[in-house]
């Protein structure tokens, strides 16, 4: 087996281009990633329980999921969140907290595996959990992937709370240095016979973030933290200083760089220099700079050789390590476990909140991605649901998590893996009955993974939360085989690009389409707003071909047809449409209509 592991003692080098930010773009996997699948369906202990989770709760779980017919709906893993390992390593070994889980993982994974479900677990990429263990699997990878092979694991949810190389949630946050490139005023390049000397206002800022300070410097060259609302997915989310140089022959030369450090949000001591760009970049330094006395005490670098060619040259300064570092860490993970299981069918869940924009590097060595912070904060314990909200500013409510993920439909597929709008909070206090179809409706037309997170025992058969969760026609739509996350085609707050532009504002009404393996199409018709809509809302034929025509499995017979049955999935009535237009003449507070469209030849 490989041994592989990252180090405590600081980021590792990134010596392989496909780590690399200019790889991220190319489309090319991890040769050790699990290949394809559908979203992942299952249940998760967190929302339910919290830290509080014991062996007996999980056995409960698993014979309810059963006993629910659960399983047959397509609800395979079932995921130990945090909260069940000892609170310190043993001969460097994860191990089980006796009194919570006395008889060990791997009498629960039997357990799980004996009633015909798969078995999941948590870790962090940090030092610790997020609940505080300090088991987190940086530098431990290799043998964190022994243990969970041994125990059969089938799937791995791994956060990102005390990562040592960026400031996450429980970090210190003046690991920011290592995210975030100085503040750079100048850049002096020498050889040849020429010195040339340019200052922060002759560089272009590209990408997003970096921009040139009042006080002459350029500053905030990183990546954004996508962890909380409000910054849209779409677009590049790291900046860059790049300066355009004419070489007056081809050479060596020397540059260097008039910088100051600081260790926060904005500005760091990590500085990545690079000529070129894609597949022609060269990086010729990515480390630390000496430390100034303050985030405005510039100092002048010692010399780094580039090479140029004669004529025009890119020169980029950056930092783009927020995002290489985990990567690498997510994918040293990845890399045991196939080590120790060569060709393993293990889920990779990727659990860093959008923080690194993970949508871009993702597919790469996952199988899904958080797209931000959690759905819930207040979550149960045993006989406490939780409470959970529709909505909110922050990232704790069902449409924070769908504003956001709505549009990152061209991120998703089953070549790459899956948005993750945090699980499912059907069952918790605060959360209704319709809000709950909703919710179920929205994340199945967006291909989210389904995890349930409410205390299964408050669950009969055939109630309205059990045919909720259960209603296999919506469900279909999720593990539809075709794979096509829903495409956002109106918007009632914008007109132009309801597809891709970021709405926060919850005052509307969005339809959302999605092509089917069977030629089929589905339409949902929601009303964001906690207010009811009174007013008819449509779309027809062609706007839907306009928007995912290209992804349909047979297009022209969709927009010829001579009728379509539409099939309501949650009351299952039906009727024909001859006019090619579908509408809805209301829609109630936080509800929704979900069709399954049949063109008819």
């Amino acid at each position: 087996m490989a041994v592989r592991r990252t180090s405590r003692k600081g980021p590792e080098r990134i010596t392989d281009r496909e780590y690399s930010f200019g790889a991220f773009s190319n489309g090319k996997a991890f040769p050790f990633k699990r290949n394809g699948g559908l979203p992942a369906m299952g249940w998760n202990s967190w929302n339910a329980f919290g830290s509080g989770n014991t062996q007996y709760l999980t056995r409960q779980m698993a014979d309810a999921m059963v006993r629910l017919e659960l399983d047959k709906a397509g609800y395979t893993y079932l995921v130990l969140d945090d909260g069940c390992y000892k609170a310190q390593r043993v001969d460097e070994r994860l191990s089980n907290e006796e009194v919570k889980f006395p008889d060990g993982f791997k009498a629960l994974s039997d357990y799980v595996h004996e009633r015909g479900l798969k078995f999941g677990m948590y870790n962090d990429i940090g030092t610790n959990l997020c609940a505080g263990a300090a088991v987190g699997t940086c530098g431990h990878e290799d043998l964190d992937a022994e243990s969970y092979v041994e125990w059969g694991v089938d799937f791995l949810k791994v956060d990102n709370c005390y990562y040592p190389w960026d400031n996450a949630t429980f970090s210190d946050k003046t690991n920011a240095r290592y995210t975030y490139a100085p503040n750079i005023r100048s850049v002096r390049i020498s050889g040849n016979g020429i010195e040339i000397c340019r200052c922060a206002e002759d560089g272009l800022f590209e990408g997003q973030g970096g921009y040139l300070h009042r006080n002459g410097y350029g500053t905030n060259i990183g990546t954004f933290d996508g962890t909380n609302t409000g910054v849209t997915p779409i677009g590049e989310r790291s900046g860059e200083l790049v300066f355009a140089l004419e070489a007056p022959d081809e050479g060596r030369y020397a540059l260097c760089v008039e910088y100051a450090t600081g260790q926060e949000e904005g500005v760091g001591e990590w500085l990545q220099i690079a000529v070129g760009e894609g597949e022609e970049e060269i990086r010729y330094f990515d480390g630390l700079l000496p430390p100034s006395k303050d985030p405005e005490a510039f100092l002048w670098s010692g010399p780094v050789e580039i090479f140029l060619k004669k004529g025009g040259n890119l020169l980029r300064l950056m930092n783009h390590r927020r995002q290489e570092n985990v990567l690498n860490s997510y994918a040293a993970l990845a890399e045991s476990l196939d080590g120790a299981k060569p060709g393993n069918d293990i889920v990779l869940s990727i659990c860093e909140w959008g923080k690194t924009q993970p949508h871009n590097w993702g597919y790469k060595v996952g199988n899904s991605w958080r797209i931000l912070n959690d759905i819930t904060f207040q979550v149960g314990a045993d006989g406490d649901p939780g409470r959970a909200r529709w909505a909110s500013d922050g990232t704790d409510s069902i449409t924070s998590q769908y504003n956001k993920a709505v549009v990152m439909d061209e991120f998703s597929g089953p070549d790459r893996g899956w948005n993750d709008p945090d699980m499912l909070v059907i069952g918790m206090d605060g959360i209704s009955l319709t809000m709950s179809r909703t919710h179920m409706s929205m994340w199945c037309m967006m291909n989210a993974p389904l995890m349930l997170g409410m205390d299964l025992r408050r669950v009969e058969k055939g109630d309205e939360l059990w045919r909720i969760m259960a209603n296999r026609e919506v469900i279909a739509l999720n593990q539809d085989p075709l794979g096509v996350q829903a495409k956002r085609i109106y918007c009632s707050l914008e007109e132009e690009n309801p597809d891709t532009v970021y709405i926060t504002n919850n005052d509307r009404v969005d339809i959302l389409a999605k092509p089917l393996s069977d030629g089929d199409v589905a339409l949902l018709f929601v009303n964001v707003s906690e207010k009811r809509r009174e007013r008819e809302t449509a779309a027809d034929v062609n706007r839907i071909v306009k928007y995912i025509g290209h992804k349909m499995t047979d297009r022209d017979g969709f927009l010829g047809a001579r009728a379509y049955r539409l099939t309501d999935l949650w009351t299952g009535s039906q009727k024909e449409v001859r006019s090619g237009v579908f509408s809805v003449p209301e829609l109630e507070a936080c509800g929704c209509v979900a069709y399954r469209i049949r063109p008819l030849r």
